[in-house]
């Protein structure tokens, strides 16, 4: 499932080729005909993105919203605007552009009182200049869960998936089953700017990159990582491999159906302290 930051590059790119101005709005796939109606021939306003959530407001139409999921995906492309290939839930386009949706878990139009709804059910993202990462702190504070739940639930903190959690927890030297309520502030504080570090790298770049300079494969000697999801890391889909850092091998487990990723030498914090 892309991850926060990928969607903050999606309202980069969806603001770069049709903001401010008229944007022509159509489902090929027939499946948002009625939305694609309603946005049809209006003035995108601004884009935004909360977490997972990309959102889109058009003049006098509301505001479109939409969320990847797993297999979700936008193209974007030059003019002349080519017919749609597969099943193209939304298509945008203009004289210059044109961006073709397709496989979103959701794809409405909201009006101001649902975005705010949407809105109020989330955590705090570290990419918004108008997150509080106080708000995350206390809901991690008063929770008994392991930290590697609290960091992937959107209502702690939008924007995190699984290759972020694996990569702060492992910076951090924390591990993934230490409960929220022995996490100190200073290392809840410490996650906070690693992640925003992190995720501002991660818009700039479309790459998920964490390892610092001593461990990247022109330092350490060794082949750069072949993975789908690309970027270099230190445990995320690592399992078996040795730790850049300690030569430990890498562990996973399941938690609630997704795949933990720790150093079991590098992440031994947490485990046997004591509540606060």
């Amino acid at each position: 499932m892309p991850e926060g930051h990928t969607l903050h590059r999606l309202a980069n790119d969806v603001w770069d080729a049709f903001g401010g101005r008229v944007v022509q709005a159509s489902s090929p796939q027939g499946r948002f005909v009625e939305g694609a109606a309603l946005l049809n021939g209006k003035v995108l306003r601004q884009t935004e993105a909360h977490g997972k959530h990309f959102l889109a407001e058009f003049d006098g139409a509301g505001w479109l919203h939409i969320h990847l999921g797993l297999i979700g995906k936008v193209d974007f492309g030059p003019a002349p605007v080519p017919d749609p290939v597969g099943q193209v839930r939304l298509r945008l386009q203009n004289a210059t552009s044109y961006a073709d949706l397709r496989g979103a878990t959701v794809c409405e139009v909201l009006t101001d009182g649902e975005r705010e709804t949407l809105i109020s059910r989330l955590g705090p993202d570290p990419l918004r200049d108008d997150a509080d990462p106080e708000l995350a702190w206390k809901r991690i504070h008063r929770s008994k869960l392991p930290i590697g739940r609290l960091l992937m639930n959107q209502e702690v903190l939008s924007g995190v998936g699984n290759v972020y959690r694996a990569e702060v927890l492992f910076r951090a030297k924390l591990h993934p089953m230490t409960a929220g309520n022995v996490v100190k502030k200073r290392e809840w504080q410490g996650m906070w700017d690693d992640l925003l570090e992190l995720m501002k790298y991660g818009v700039e770049t479309g790459r998920i990159d964490t390892v610092a300079d001593d461990h990247t494969p022109e330092a350490m000697g060794r082949d750069p990582r072949r993975d789908d999801h690309g970027g270099e890391v230190y445990v995320y889909r690592r399992q078996g491999q040795r730790c850049h850092v300690c030569d430990s091998v890498i562990r996973t487990e399941l938690m609630e159906g997704r795949n933990l990723f720790w150093c079991p030498k590098c992440q031994r914090t947490g485990l046997t302290r004591k509540k606060l």
